[in-house]
């Protein structure tokens, strides 16, 4: 965890459309080169974090056992109709927390593409506690 007296230890990059499946890999590729490279052993909480153009955050992460997992904010519910087409969901969760199969990340980002101001590592985000606390 970062102390509060230290500067940010990641700051948000302006965001370049991806237009194209390719794109989408290379980005995956380049992210994952991101964390590896700058996320701890033991850090937790650990993923991407998109500030979109016309208001809100979502917070991205995927897990190893096939798990894509965001934390839409109140600011960003809005986007909540393109999720549910990019995944094929009939409605959204309740809640902040969607829980996606990670086959649906290239035709999210894809969606999710133009809407991105900007982009940013993340550590120690609660992804997934408001679901263990049985808020859905």
């Amino acid at each position: 965890m970062q102390d509060k007296n230290e500067p940010p230890r990641f700051k948000p990059v302006p965001w370049q459309g991806l237009e194209s499946p390719a794109d989408v890999e290379l980005w995956i590729e380049e992210h994952n080169l991101s964390l590896q490279q700058h996320i701890g052993k033991n850090e937790t909480g650990y993923g991407v974090c998109f500030t979109l153009a016309e208001g809100g955050e979502i917070y991205m992460q995927t897990t190893q056992d096939g798990a894509l997992i965001l934390d839409v904010t109140p600011e960003a519910q809005w986007v909540a109709p393109l999720i549910m087409a990019a995944a094929r969901l009939g409605e959204a969760p309740p809640g902040s927390m969607w829980v996606l199969p990670d086959d649906k990340l290239v035709q999210l980002m894809i969606g999710l593409s133009g809407l991105i101001a900007t982009s940013m590592l993340v550590v120690g985000h609660n992804f997934g506690l408001r679901r263990r606390m049985g808020a859905w």
